[in-house]
């Protein structure tokens, strides 16, 4: 085998190798900036669900229901993040939809896939509850 084979081969590897090592740097870094946003800002869950009961009900349940389902979301949405951090180094699927607090903030929150059972629960356009 020439000299020009063996390099090519040698180059085509390498690229090859180069790309995937990018991706997977890529997603650590996704999963790992997910993980710390969620477990500092976990607690934007509490205003969050009193604004969306509030829109969609009355401003009573929005302040008793809402706090209520927004501290349940908040932890479970900071104890997500942790989850999140320690498993960044592992590809998996999306454990939190929406990924942060503040991304589509007018619909509820879901963990690994379930959302939480309640007559408020509302999905939006991006998002159908599935």
């Amino acid at each position: 085998m020439s000299k020009n084979k063996i390099l090519a081969a040698c180059i085509l590897t390498c690229a090859l190798m180069m790309t995937s090592t990018a991706k997977a740097e890529s997603y650590f870094i996704d999963k790992l900036s997910q993980g710390v946003a969620n477990i500092a800002f976990g607690f934007i869950e509490i205003p969050k669900n009193v604004i969306n009961i509030t829109s969609d009900q009355n401003i009573f349940l929005g302040l008793t229901w809402g706090v209520i389902r927004g501290i349940v979301h908040g932890v479970s949405r900071t104890l997500v993040g942790g989850v999140e951090v320690i498993t960044s180094p592992v590809p998996s699927s999306e454990f939190a939809s929406p990924a942060y607090v503040w991304n589509r903030f007018s619909e509820d929150s879901r963990y690994f896939g379930l959302h939480y059972p309640g007559y408020w629960t509302s999905y939006g356009p991006l998002d159908d509850g599935e």
